[in-house]
């Protein structure tokens, strides 16, 4: 016998039922408000503000002149413009090796041996520490006069390499100082979905005879979907937005070569070339410009992938 649930008759009724169900509808937002507030005010904002600071020649104190799309025009013919943008997709290409790289650890770390957990916190440790530790610590290591890397080298009758002194590998020095923290943290997104596969899928499988690199490529990796996309946006996000390891090491350095967009807009606009805010503002546009076709497309990647279940 099933029972059918009586509208409110009364006024009274009426009313409580209302207030009801508008306060399910309302209360999340309320709870949203502040964060949906912040992001406006500190994200949102700002960025509106960059484009259209991008077309103004300023100086940060004096009138605003507008120059059109005259910043852009000079981004064209600027060669530390390209610089930078090269090196910024070095990164990009070599900063995702991060990727299976914290998928593989996590592998490592999601099972039952001796001393786990010392192994757990030994991988977390970059994580946990400041981006400019992390600097310090590979300029020590690179040092050409007392580094561990030409100490090394020197045992097997290398001789010294100045890596943060030359042009060819600067770059490729400080990206693998930015892998170290940066594989961590894809280390923790994989340990967090393996904690989330399904098991009877994985006993299935077996069953059926898959193991090794089948079990991984075929069971386990669709079931990290998830925490791959977020390992994606972090990292590529990271990889165009590269300044704090540039500035501790090299400074931009040597002679402009070790530069990515972000370092060349704060160059630009707040160093020793002029406090050229319009300048640094279109840098910033493009920069933003390139991170959003790359989430735009992950997203639609996820979207088409989830409409096709």
């Amino acid at each position: 016998m099933t029972t059918t649930a009586v509208p409110p008759t009364t006024p009274e009724q009426q009313r409580r039922s209302w207030y009801k169900r508008n306060e399910i509808k309302v209360t999340p937002w309320l709870f949203l408000f502040p964060a949906i507030l912040f992001f406006l005010v500190y994200v949102v904002f700002p960025i509106l503000q960059s484009f259209n600071l991008s077309v103004y020649a300023w100086d940060g104190l004096g009138e605003k002149e507008y120059v059109g799309l005259d910043h852009y025009r000079a981004l064209w013919d600027d060669p530390a413009f390209y610089i930078s943008l090269r090196n910024n997709l070095i990164w990009l290409v070599l900063y995702l090796l991060a990727i299976p790289a914290g998928l593989f650890i996590a592998l490592f770390l999601n099972q039952t041996v001796t001393g786990i957990r010392l192994y757990k916190s030994l991988f977390f440790f970059p994580f946990v520490i400041s981006q400019v530790v992390v600097g310090l610590v590979f300029t020590w290591f690179y040092d050409p006069t007392f580094g561990l890397l030409n100490s090394v080298l020197g045992l097997v009758g290398l001789g010294p390499i100045n890596v943060l002194g030359d042009p060819t590998y600067v770059t490729y020095g400080i990206i693998a100082a930015g892998l170290w923290p940066q594989t961590a943290y894809c280390m923790i997104l994989y340990l967090t979905g393996l904690n989330a596969v399904d098991p009877e899928q994985v006993e299935a499988a077996r069953l059926d005879g898959a193991k090794g690199w089948k079990m991984l490529w075929y069971v386990i990796v669709p079931q990290l979907k998830p925490a791959t996309f977020i390992a994606f946006v972090v990292t590529i996000v990271g990889a165009l937005r590269s300044f704090d390891l540039i500035s501790i090491m090299t400074n931009g350095g040597p002679f402009g070569e070790s530069r990515v967009l972000s370092f060349y807009m704060f160059e630009v606009a707040l160093s020793e070339y002029g406090f050229r805010m319009g300048y640094g503002a279109a840098i910033a546009v493009v920069l933003f410009m390139i991170m959003l076709c790359f989430i735009a497309y992950f997203l639609y990647s996820m979207y088409k992938d989830q409409k096709g279940h």
